[in-house]
Parts: C-alpha cells; structure tokens; sequence
C-alpha cells in the first residue's frame, strides 16, 4: 500500500483536488479498477481512459490521474491532474515498486535485428557465468528457468516495474531486456535505471507507427540519450548510424564491429553449417551459431560481458557453447536430406541477411526454396521489395500469408507480386494458405538435399486473422510436411 500523494512526490502535478487515499493496485485498465485502485487515464490510438471515469467510480475506484480533469469530480476522489498520463503512470509505478532497476544490473538491447538473439545470449551466457538472470525479450521472459509468458516485445511500464521487482526478489543480480522503439516513445521505460544499452543496427521497420524513417531513428537514439552517466552504450559501429545513437549520451561510449575500427573487433575465418570460426580481439573462437549476423550478436554479447567485468577467457569457453534462440535460423533437417531453416526475419534487410548466409553455406548443387509473407496492418512499403528479395536471392520462392489480422490477405500478396519483373513471377508460387505454401515448397519444389527457408514468424505459434489468433506454428507444420514425404 502506498499513499497517492507519496507516490506523486517527486512527479510534476499540475493539480491535485480532494484528500489523500492510500493505494493497493496501479491499473490502467478500466476493467481492472475497483476499491483501493489508483486508476490512470491514458490516451490511446483506439481508446481514451478518460471516458470511463464514471465507469471505475462505480466500481469503487476513487483515486485517478489525468490528462484533464473532468467537469464534475466526486466529493470522495482524489484526483491528479499531469501533462503526461504514460510519463506518470511509468514513474508511480517505480516509486511503487521501490525502484527495482536501481538494484538490478539491467542491460538493454534496440535494434530492428538481432535483439532477441542478443539478448537470449546475454542471458544463457551469464547463467553459465554463474550469475542469476533475468530475461525480457519478445519470445518470453524468464527468472532463470521460470518462463513467462511476453506479450509484447517490451512490457508496459507498470508490467516492467512488477517484472523487475519479481526478478529482484528472486535473487536475479543481472536482466537483460529488449528495447523496442514503441517502448521509447510510449514511456513505458521511463523512470528504468539501466547499467548499460547495446544497439544492433537499424533499417526499414515499423514505419506504419513512426510515419518516418527519422522518426524511428530518433526513437532508438532516445534509448541512449537517457542513459546515466554512469552507464555503458556500446554500438555497432558498422552500422551508418551506430555512431548517431552515441551523439547526446552522457554515458561511458564503446563501440564493436567486423570492418571499421572498434574497441572490440572481430574477424570471420570460416562460416558453414558447423558454425562460425571467429578471431574474437585477438583469440579464437569456435561458436555453433551461423552467419555474419550472428558473428555481430556475438560480438556484441562478448563485448558486453568484458565491459561489465568478466574474465575475457572465461566468457569465449562459455560463448562457444551457447546456442541460437527459438525461431532464429533454426534448422530442421527432413527425409531426402531437405533442411529446412526457420527464421524471424521479418524486415527486408533481416530477410536478406539470412538469405545471403544461406547461399555462402550452401553446396555448389543446393537449391533454395523460400517461404515469406508480409504481415498486415503493418508497413506496406516492405511488402514488394520483401518478394523482390526473396526472388533475387532464391531459386524457387512462394508468397503467402504472415499475419494478415484485419487486411484481405490477397491484397497483401498483390502488393508484394507488385515488386516483381516477369522473369521472377517464373519462380513464383503464390498460395494464401500458409501450411499449404509450406508443403507445396517441402513437397514439390525443394529436391534432394535442397534448403526450405521459412521467414517471417520464427517463435509465433499463432495466425493473427481478423483479429482471431488460430494456432499456427511453422517448425509443426514443417515437421508434418517432411513426415509426408516418407
């Protein structure tokens, strides 16, 4: 229980009416609200929290914080008027919380690619380091090995500081969590103490959120620009707009990569289907993990866990072991000798990255087979340079559906048809139906020894169709598709 006015002590008040009331529950829900609740009214994209007002006040809710303030407000309500509902209800819940950051080594990723990855390594790396850990990432967040199930890539702000306090009082010492840009410019990570940030890079995405590309970069630079002077940003410097993210932070700066000068290097020797031979700042490593990409995740990790002061040695013995996360180039081999790689990719760079570290493992007569789609309700300008990738850098293609919640998802397969010459619509198979476009590819157009990449949902175990989510999972539907073979 915590006073209201306790709570908004060091949080700006543009005004407070009525008598202090002591608080059990912070919600933002309206369903949520009962007696003993302090209910904030947030402004959505869909919703505004303002309009049922009278809705938690009849369901024994009598402390609010709003925008602005109603034109009658209950004798018996306490009632807080801010600037910013998102920017108050992130700070009330950390003072409510006791400020579990502040007790945590915290450590965000943000990037377009490479984020779930990095951040499921960071975390198996220091367990096997012998530290207790934490995980907040898009699969699943975790308190070693007790999963919890994510909803979105980062949690809300009350959610987050909950989940912080929980892994806290567990005995956690590190977390490591993804940062997504929505988490930026929603607050839901304002008021979170972090020890340090990585960023991975940065390329077309979530444009139907941002409107811009500059929008989208200025919110992962927001990430690092709050950052305490007594955190660490560590970038990737290879990107073009690594060293961006660097400009206005206060915190101590490192930098990593593969082709430009950095404080932590590495060099690629070898990259096949055993993994990635890597000289790592001078030493060898051998990881199981395959691609440039994941040569940079590593880099990342291994430069991460030097920064917060573990044994150089020690980490590239543990890095060499550690495997790749669920749905991220996840390789599945079938009857015949057809393999089939599962990945996330989801984006037209991350989508070429995997497609391009394919054909450097390959064999001189593999083909590759690629199943893609593009998700609706989202950015349509990825959708016909996704197909024009997938018919450029593979030898058999087929479009089909990846989420296409509330759009016609024939529409969705026009736009990405609409990037493609004649010469590529050759190599086109076009089917709606996603299991049927992921047999069609295993069991007709993929021969002996070929690779099936099946892109764009990795992890998700579900179809997103007008607003139901039917269960859907690729590595099952795989799997069923390779038994039919036999």
């Amino acid at each position: 229980m915590a006073s209201v006015q306790t709570l908004f002590q060091s949080i700006p008040v543009v005004q407070l009416t009525g008598e202090d009331q002591s608080v059990g529950i912070l919600c933002f829900d309206s369903r949520k609200a009962q007696a003993g609740s302090l209910f904030f009214a947030m402004r959505g994209t869909q919703v505004d929290g303002h309009q049922f007002l009278p809705q938690v006040y009849e369901q024994g809710c009598k402390a609010w914080v709003v925008e602005q303030l109603p034109s009658s407000i209950p004798s018996d309500v306490i009632c807080v008027q801010v600037k910013d509902s998102n920017e108050a209800l992130a700070l009330a819940a950390a003072e409510f919380y006791g400020h579990p950051s502040k007790e945590l080594k915290l450590v965000g990723i943000t990037g377009t690619n490479g984020k779930t990855t990095s951040v499921t390594l960071l975390f198996e790396l220091f367990r096997k380091l012998g530290h207790r850990c934490g995980l907040i990432s898009t699969v699943q967040n975790k308190i070693e090995d007790r999963i919890i199930p994510a909803t979105h890539t980062t949690p809300d702000a009350l959610s987050l500081q909950a989940l912080l306090r929980e892994m806290k009082e567990e005995g956690c010492s590190h977390v490591f969590m993804e940062v997504s840009s929505h988490a930026v410019v929603q607050k839901r990570i304002f008021g979170v103490q972090f020890c340090g940030a990585i960023f991975s890079n940065i390329t077309r995405d979530h444009l139907d959120f941002h409107e811009t590309f500059d929008a989208y970069i200025a919110a992962k630079k927001g990430f690092f620009d709050a950052l305490p002077a007594s955190a660490f940003a560590l970038t990737n410097v290879d990107d073009k707009r690594g060293m961006v993210m660097l400009q206005n932070t206060k915190a101590k700066k490192y930098s990593y990569g593969l082709l430009n000068a950095a404080d932590f290097k590495a060099k690629i020797i070898s990259n096949g289907l055993s993994g990635l031979q890597l000289e790592m700042n001078g030493q060898h490593l051998h990881a199981q993990l395959i691609g440039t990409f994941n040569a940079y995740n590593l880099l990342a990790i291994y430069s991460t866990a030097i920064i917060l002061g573990e044994d150089p040695i020690e980490v590239l013995i543990q890095v060499s072991s550690l495997k790749t996360a669920p749905g991220r180039f996840e390789q599945m081999a079938g009857s015949h000798h057809k393999m089939a790689i599962v990945d996330y990719a989801h984006t037209p760079d991350a989508l070429e990255n995997v497609l391009k570290t394919i054909q450097a493992i390959r064999s001189k007569n593999q083909k590759i087979i690629t199943v893609v789609g593009c998700g609706g309700n989202r950015d349509s300008g990825k959708r016909p340079i996704m197909a024009a990738l997938a018919a450029k850098f593979s030898d058999a293609f087929v479009l089909t559906s990846d989420n296409p919640r509330k759009e016609d998802p024939e529409l969705i397969l026009d736009q990405m048809e609409a990037g493609l010459s004649e010469e590529d619509k050759v190599k086109m198979t076009r089917l709606v139906d996603r299991k049927e476009g992921i047999f069609y590819a295993i069991q007709h157009l993929a021969g002996a020894g070929d690779i099936i990449l099946v892109a764009g949902k990795g992890h998700e175990t579900y179809q997103d169709i007008q607003g139901v989510k039917y269960d859907f999972d690729d590595k099952q539907v795989i799997q069923e598709a390779f038994e039919a073979l036999n």
